[in-house]
């Protein structure tokens, strides 16, 4: 059985699994995998998800942070509401001017954990694509430098290519702990890989 096959077989099975536990994407067990192997949630962090539509990741932060912990989710497109009043989503771009502002108003106070799932809208070409995915990066990195106040821990999708080693020492400057992880849920023919950073550093 060729490689093809076994990758389909295992799309597929993370994608019954998902149905069947609740989780609205199949992208849930990434983030499960790469806190499982980083610890990047705790009980009671305050943590903002970005690029979190359809919500998957929201479900499983909020399964790490508790109840005495809060979760916010952003997206340019609209997320159906979870059901925890601590689970908040907003519609907003994250590359935005004053982006930061918004994000603390909704917040009972700072964040310990910056998520971002985000992808750019897919052109089909190559590199503009990895360009854009690199820029959502930088915007995740930039708000850790406005919202972090000490500590913090960021987890950061990016695709792959000539620009990832640049934004990868851009990220080590601002953290303690760096490194670049794919998770067993991710396909294997896809060029996304995670940089988790932990132990933000304030100037």
């Amino acid at each position: 059985m060729g490689k093809r096959w076994q990758e389909k077989r295992k799309n597929e099975h993370y994608y019954k699994k998902a149905k069947k536990e609740g989780y609205r994407s199949r992208a849930a067990y990434k983030l499960k995998q790469l806190h499982e192997k980083y610890d990047l949630l705790a009980k009671d962090d305050v943590t903002v998800d970005l690029g979190a539509a359809p919500g998957g990741w929201l479900q499983v932060a909020r399964e790490k942070v508790g109840r005495e912990g809060f979760v916010l989710g952003i997206d340019l497109e609209p997320i159906e509401e979870l059901d925890y009043e601590n689970v908040k989503t907003i519609q907003a771009d994250i590359t935005e001017e004053g982006i930061e502002e918004l994000i603390l108003k909704n917040l009972p106070r700072r964040p310990k954990v910056i998520l971002s799932d985000a992808s750019p809208n897919i052109s089909g070409v190559w590199e503009v694509d990895h360009a854009r995915s690199v820029d959502l990066g930088r915007s995740a990195l930039s708000l850790a430098q406005e919202l972090f106040d000490h500590e913090g821990n960021i987890l950061i999708k990016v695709f792959q290519g000539k620009f990832f080693e640049e934004l990868k020492r851009e990220a080590r400057k601002d953290f303690d702990f760096l490194k670049a992880s794919k998770p067993e849920a991710s396909r294997k023919r896809s060029a996304e890989i995670y940089l988790i950073g932990k132990g933000f550093i304030r100037d």
